[in-house]
């Protein structure tokens, strides 16, 4: 008897913020849905991620109206996000309420599936969006990022699945955003859950293609009891972004496991974002084949690009080597936390101060903020001399409470903000937008009658700005780079950094 593996396709969020910075128009997916819809996923991630950033900041485009689009379009499948959990989609931890009128609003617009994650994988902060997300009658999928440290065993992942579960979600996902799974860690981990949490626990499995083993990851994930892997049609996959689906679905025969999937559904869309892709030339991932020095570095290959650019910016593009042996060594500082959004971003660009202006001299406030529990509970211990640093500088005290506890109700100041603002449409889903990204959000009111923007058709096209202003052309990172003005031993420098979103 064969059994059958459900397949999450990505081609609709993921895949194209991996490979396209995001910056695919909904106009150009739109033509490919009809053939996802009857293909037979399990289910379609289409929204969440960086995808809303995205379209308020370049594309001029209303993410509710997107997501609502593809409920119309997609009638027949499950639509499926990745949510920050009291992140959300933004950066920032968010007031429970907040959390509340977000999924809500997501719900409402027809997301079904809530895969939710924490980048310190602090289960405190992912409890809230579970409870909210049941409440709605949705499904809650609890994440487990997966990383490699000394902390991190087959035991701890096992336990935090235990613990998810114990909050109510209705599968769990382990979640390789870096390509570290290797098949032997895949195999032990998701026969671990099934041993411990029952053979009825649904386990899925994401990870990307940048090492180049994790095809045969998903292989042994699927041989221990993984009942659902994400996997991108061909024509949007590999390099950063993740393993394809008709590789996937040939790699099954013979098994005792197939994928109930429409090989002519699938023909037509690979054929359709074939034809599509070069048009995104300008926005397209510079990692092209395997990258096994992530083993090493434990970098995630985006976050490998934006680092470069960031020491090119400073004169300094010589000293990438010496960042890749830096961040190791940060993220042991502040207690091994996964690299996935926000904690890649901070860790890397505390890195790169570390490279340039010596170790530790300069603190960006985010990194402060993470050594002293804001974002969360790390994984282990922090180093105490750089705790002592943060105190310092942020003249904040550490915290061991859940970060949202110490935050006052927001949603009536969010929303008398978000109304002041020309163009604001009266919604609570313009109120969220607005909480998520305050100044994009105020950009992008005032021109949202203008209509989207294609960048595929024109690359140059101008991109919305935090100041209404055109850029001269569309920049290759999905995020405006944050500019930083430090002082050491008396000189000035100025430091541009580029985040990295999962």
């Amino acid at each position: 008897m064969t059994k059958t593996i459900d397949i999450t396709e990505l081609c609709l969020r993921d895949a194209h913020q991996s490979l396209l910075a995001t910056r695919m128009a909904m106009e150009d997916m739109v033509p490919a849905c009809a053939d996802i819809d009857k293909a037979g996923y399990w289910s379609v991630e289409c929204w969440g991620g960086a995808t809303f950033d995205a379209c308020i900041r370049f594309l001029n485009e209303d993410p509710w109206e997107r997501l609502r689009q593809f409920r119309t379009l997609l009638p027949n499948s499950r639509l499926q996000m990745l949510l920050r959990a009291q992140n959300l989609l933004g950066y920032r931890h968010y007031e429970d309420s907040v959390v509340d009128r977000f999924v809500d609003k997501a719900a409402e617009n027809g997301m079904d599936v809530f895969r939710i994650f924490d980048a310190l994988n602090d289960i405190r902060n992912i409890k809230q969006s579970v409870k909210a997300v049941r409440r709605n009658g949705k499904h809650a999928q609890g994440t487990i990022c997966y990383t490699v440290s000394p902390l991190h065993t087959t035991e701890t992942f096992v336990e935090m699945a235990e613990r998810l579960l114990e909050l109510g979600c209705d599968s769990i996902c382990l979640k390789d955003m870096a390509a570290l799974l290797k098949p032997q860690a895949a195999y032990d981990i998701v026969k671990g859950i099934k041993t411990r949490c029952g053979e009825q626990v649904r386990i899925h499995v994401h990870t990307h293609a940048t090492t180049g083993v994790t095809l045969v990851s998903l292989m042994k994930a699927i041989e221990a009891g993984a009942d659902c892997v994400d996997t991108a049609i061909s024509s949007l996959s590999l390099g950063p972004g993740h393993n394809p689906t008709e590789s996937l679905v040939a790699m099954l025969d013979g098994t005792g496991f197939h994928a109930e999937l429409d090989k002519a559904c699938l023909h037509r869309i690979k054929e359709h974002f074939a034809v599509l892709r070069p048009r995104y030339q300008a926005f397209m991932s510079n990692i092209i084949g395997v990258e096994t020095d992530i083993f090493d570095s434990q970098i995630p290959g985006g976050m490998i690009s934006n680092m470069e650019s960031q020491l090119k910016q400073q004169g300094a593009g010589d000293r990438l080597a010496e960042v890749f042996i830096e961040v190791p060594r940060v993220r042991e500082d502040a207690g091994f936390p996964p690299l996935v959004t926000p904690s890649s971003q901070i860790v890397g660009t505390q890195a790169v101060f570390n490279v340039l202006m010596g170790r530790y001299k300069v603190l960006s406030s985010e990194f402060s903020d993470l050594m002293l529990g804001y974002y969360g509970k790390t994984p282990g211990e922090r180093d105490p001399e750089v705790l002592a640093m943060a105190e310092a500088q942020a003249k904040k005290p550490a915290i061991t409470e859940r970060p949202a506890d110490l935050l006052k109700p927001e949603w009536e100041t969010l929303q008398a903000a978000a109304a002041a603002l020309p163009g604001f449409n009266g919604s609570e889903e313009d109120v969220l937008t607005y909480a998520m990204f305050p100044q994009v959000s105020a950009a992008f009111f005032a021109k949202r009658d203008q209509g989207p923007l294609n960048l595929g058709r024109d690359p140059e096209a101008a991109k919305p700005a935090a100041d209404g202003k055109p850029a001269a052309a569309a920049d290759k990172a999905l995020k405006t780079p944050v500019t930083y003005d430090v002082k050491l031993n008396g000189r000035s420098h100025r430091v541009s950094v580029t985040p990295v979103t999962e």
